[in-house]
């Protein structure tokens, strides 16, 4: 029996339409000629003009104190981001969101933090308070199927993942464990059914990318490497492709890694930043990925075209320079 190009079906696990994209492959064989893609029937458009990402929290580039500013801009074109109100810290948050929710999580406010905020991403507005997490953390790693909210790693040297509803508030429930400690700057990617991270320090520089299924609970699992050991990496998706970029085995690279997330290998050459960076945040469309701030980049946000290779070209300027700040969106791979 073959799957036809054009068939649809439903996925009990992330409950969702599903078409087949490709050529035709026989049920049992081992050769994958196409692959199954969510069928989206809600689009940023409706919502926001467009999808929207969030950049929140950071540290000043120059200067080094912390900044709550959240900005938001249009990923689906160019052009500079505007204020959107402020965060509850400053450095090292983490971020994921689903389609109307923006939440981040953790941070240095001015220790090591628990908290848990929200936004609603089609407005504007300081964020509210959503509950606490299992464990103080800075630089954690945030994913998301839409449903669920993923916390992993994060220093001081957390291998541990909890998760949250988004669309509720409260505290965090135990997920699992990484493999590895995911102390601070480890990079995210998801599908709708499986999130990946990347990177990292135990506190050694790490390659290792490990996924787990957002859906049940448990450990992370071995996916791969980058093409090298580095922290301070930024990562997003879209449902196909994650993307991780930049990072400093020691001086910043302008290095940007794929892998493509329903299968399992080491990540592949996309192409480079405009310059070294490390400590930016990610947000993404279906289509693109913005890097935003960082140790190098500052003000500056780049977008690469997700389903292709290259070089990032320019976007825009944050309302200020920063660093080590968090980004979700309207439209990732998870949604």
């Amino acid at each position: 029996m073959t799957v036809p190009a054009g068939a649809i079906r439903f996925n009990t696990d992330s409950r969702k339409l599903e078409v087949y994209c490709g050529g035709p492959v026989g049920f049992g064989t081992t050769t994958i000629t196409g692959a199954w893609y969510q069928i989206d029937s809600f689009s940023p458009d409706t919502a926001t003009g467009g999808t929207r990402g969030v950049f929140a929290g950071g540290n000043t580039v120059p200067g080094g104190s912390l900044t709550n500013r959240i900005d938001y801009a249009n990923l689906d074109t160019t052009g500079n981001a505007i204020t959107f109100g402020n965060l509850y810290t400053g450095r090292g948050p983490g971020g994921t969101s689903s389609r109307t929710r923006g939440i981040f999580f953790g941070g240095y406010a001015p220790t090591n933090t628990t908290n848990i905020h929200y936004v609603t991403i089609s407005s504007t507005g300081d964020s509210t308070t959503f509950g606490s997490m299992l464990e103080a953390r800075t630089y954690p790693v945030g994913l998301s199927n839409g449903t669920r909210g993923i916390i992993i790693g994060g220093y001081p040297n957390r291998k541990s993942i909890e998760y949250v509803t988004i669309s509720s508030t409260g505290g965090g429930v135990d997920f699992g464990d990484a493999i590895n400690n995911r102390g601070g700057g480890a990079a995210g990617a998801n599908s709708s059914t499986r999130g990946l991270f990347a990177g990292g320090y135990t506190p050694t520089h790490l390659s290792s990318i490990e996924f787990i299924t957002m859906s049940t609970l448990g450990n992370g699992a071995n996916f791969g490497d980058l093409t090298s050991a580095r922290f301070g990496v930024s990562g997003e998706s879209n449902s196909v492709r994650g993307l991780f970029a930049g990072g400093a085995p020691g001086p910043a690279v302008n290095t940007i890694d794929y892998a493509t997330i329903s299968t399992l290998g080491d990540a592949i050459d996309f192409g480079d930043l405009s310059s070294v960076n490390n400590r930016s945040a990610a947000a993404s469309s279906p289509t693109r990925i913005v890097f935003s701030g960082g140790g190098s980049f500052g003000v500056t946000m780049e977008y690469a075209q997700i389903m292709s290779t290259g070089n990032t070209t320019d976007f825009g300027d944050l309302t200020e320079a920063r660093t080590q700040l968090a980004g979700c969106s309207n439209g990732h791979g998870g949604l």
